[in-house]
């Protein structure tokens, strides 16, 4: 079926069912950012790849919204289609809750699949058509209908991961939650989110392509702990491990019967809680709304969790240097493409002891390519690097201890000034972010005017925000902190992990964008309070062929080679001789 086919047989489905609009989001059963491909709905009905995006589907119209990491990608993809592209945040562009109000008639029909809308989501929507009476109408999962050749649903083994990795026990995770269950004086808590389930439980999965987690629920009655999954998932290891720990096995979807069955109250996130679940809670049974209580635990990693992703860290630099070096060096003598080159990055990072997978999709971008945010190279589009321009390198991966993201702009010959000029102000926003130094309880959006401070000057800005959260071998984005314009009160703690990533884009020319990983750590306590700094753990040299030193202070300066004599330091022992020769001169004082 093409795009026309698989909208009108949802159109027809629609028809029979009295439905006015129907509201595609990109998750899963468990509002999860990435997903298998038995979940990616939205991408089927649109031909949009990117994670992130909303359809909406009426009797004559079809919409795809995006957030500014996706507008040339999208605008891209939905070519020939009738698809029309909204692009959010931009100037006049209605969210996809207002567009529904103004164009489905009053007291008219909106649906969507209840196991992939959240409770938030749903909540949103019922304010906006309060005023309209318009009703919204949960949905099974109707594309099991229409989706004829549809994936089945993923069934990876999960295996443990170590104590001495995870730095705590089950048992103390358990004991956390359950302490904080009885200071907010609840009975019932439910986890629907995937990677705060893998945390408490020390274990690990792999249903989602590049993050280490497994379909599931779990709950906590009481003192009962049940994990509901698919048992095939689990060896005799894993059960009988579980079993010394009191938590018991149920099947996957056991978790709607059970949820009918408990008393007295429940907590659970409604942004990670879709909304088949709310509603199999016996409507006698209070439901608190509220952040699940495991991701803050997960958020602040332990002291364990702080040294083994700095040996990540370790390891990951020295694949980049590698990978950096051979890209360089060869670019000129063979050919080399945006996919090969992704290729050659996994092959080296695979070499690092304890290396599971990458952390997502690699983004490489040469030229007009690094100006689409998520790029992601075809066959169709892969273009062939040549020795000059700038070459973007978006990447990560899982290790056992640890998960890494960096991003490097690399130069592959000769620049103009422009790229030089766009380089170094993204690096002077980069450096201004790694080097604050903030009063505790700080919110990462206070922060974020410095990374772009440089940019604004000059009259430009980047489409996404400067930092995410990062799990632990977990996903790559990861809440509640960020560092983005937009307002989020959630203070940067200690042992928190943050992305800082800065950049430029010019369509049709380049993109820039640096990108570490910063840790929080506590910088003094005074009479004033307690201050708070970052640690930068990426260790990888900045692209020195690509700064124009005359907009650089001293103290960037200073910073910067500081940084390069770290990672000279950190990484040579573990280099050959000709790979330490190119790394000095890749972080030779300026």
């Amino acid at each position: 079926m093409d795009i026309k086919s698989r909208i009108e047989s949802l159109r027809s489905l629609m028809k029979e069912r009295s439905i006015d609009a129907f509201i595609i989001p990109s998750s899963d059963n468990h509002g999860s950012e990435y997903v298998s491909d038995y979940f990616r709905v939205r991408q089927w009905i649109s031909g949009f790849t990117g994670s992130a995006g909303t359809v909406v589907i009426t009797e004559k119209e079809a919409h795809l919204w995006v957030d500014g990491r996706y507008f040339l990608q999208g605008e891209q993809q939905i070519q020939g289609t009738e698809y029309i592209l909204e692009r959010m945040g931009e100037p006049d562009v209605k969210t996809y809750t207002q567009w529904i109000c103004d164009n489905v008639k009053t007291g008219g029909t909106v649906s969507f699949n209840g196991k992939v809308f959240t409770v938030s989501q749903l909540h949103d929507l019922e304010e906006a058509f309060q005023e309209k009476g318009i009703k919204t109408k949960p949905e099974e999962d109707i594309f099991d209908i229409i989706w004829k050749d549809r994936p089945t649903m993923p069934n990876k083994k999960i295996f443990i991961h170590e104590d001495s990795y995870a730095g705590k026990t089950v048992e103390e995770k358990l004991t956390l939650v359950k302490e904080e269950m009885k200071n907010i004086n609840v009975n019932n808590l439910l986890l629907a989110s995937l990677d705060d389930i893998a945390w408490l439980l020390n274990l690990r999965g792999g249903d989602v392509e590049c993050n280490p987690v497994f379909l599931s629920y779990f709950l906590i009655s009481d003192d009962k702990y049940i994990l509901y999954v698919d048992k095939e998932k689990l060896n005799e290891k894993i059960i009988n491990l579980l079993s010394i720990k009191s938590i018991s096995i149920k099947d996957y979807n056991d978790i709607v019967s059970d949820l009918k069955l408990i008393k007295g109250n429940i907590t659970f996130d409604p942004s990670k809680t879709n909304v088949w679940l709310k509603e199999s809670i016996n409507k006698e049974v209070n439901t608190i709304e509220k952040r699940n209580i495991t991701t803050d635990l997960k958020a602040r990693k332990n002291s364990v969790e702080l040294k083994n992703i700095e040996n990540a860290h370790i390891k990951d630099g020295i694949a980049m240097v590698k990978f950096i070096k051979w890209v360089k060096e060869n670019v000129n003598n063979e050919e080399i493409t945006e996919i090969s080159a992704a290729e050659k990055l996994k092959k080296l990072r695979a070499e690092g002891e304890d290396f599971i997978d990458i952390s997502f999709d690699t983004i490489a971008g040469y030229g007009p390519h690094g100006a689409i945010i998520h790029y992601k190279a075809s066959e169709e589009s892969s273009l062939k690097l040549q020795p000059k321009g700038l070459f973007l390198v978006d990447s990560g991966a899982q290790y056992l201890d640890g998960t890494t993201d960096i991003t490097r702009t690399i130069a592959l010959g000769e620049l103009t000034e422009e790229e030089k000029e766009d380089y170094t102000l993204v690096l002077k926003g980069h450096l201004n972010l790694s080097t604050a130094i903030f009063l505790e309880g700080t919110p990462g959006c206070s922060l974020d005017v410095l990374a772009r401070r440089a940019l604004w000057s000059k009259g430009l800005d980047f489409k996404h925000g400067t930092g995410h959260g990062v799990g632990y071998l977990l996903n790559v984005h990861e809440g509640p902190q960020g560092i983005r314009r937009e307002l989020n009160p959630i203070a940067l703690e200690e042992g928190m992990i943050v992305s800082n990533e800065p950049g430029v884009y010019k369509a049709d020319k380049h993109g820039v964008r640096i990108e570490n990983l910063i840790a929080v750590q506590e910088k003094e306590k005074n009479d004033f309070g307690k201050f708070m700094c970052f640690k930068d753990l990426t260790l990888c040299p900045y692209e020195l062929d690509a700064i124009n030193i005359s907009l650089l202070n001293e103290d960037e300066k200073s910073w910067l080679n500081d940084y390069h004599k770290k990672v000279l330091e950190k990484l040579s022992p573990y280099l050959l001789e000709d790979e330490v020769l190119w790394l000095k001169n890749a972080t030779k004082e300026i």
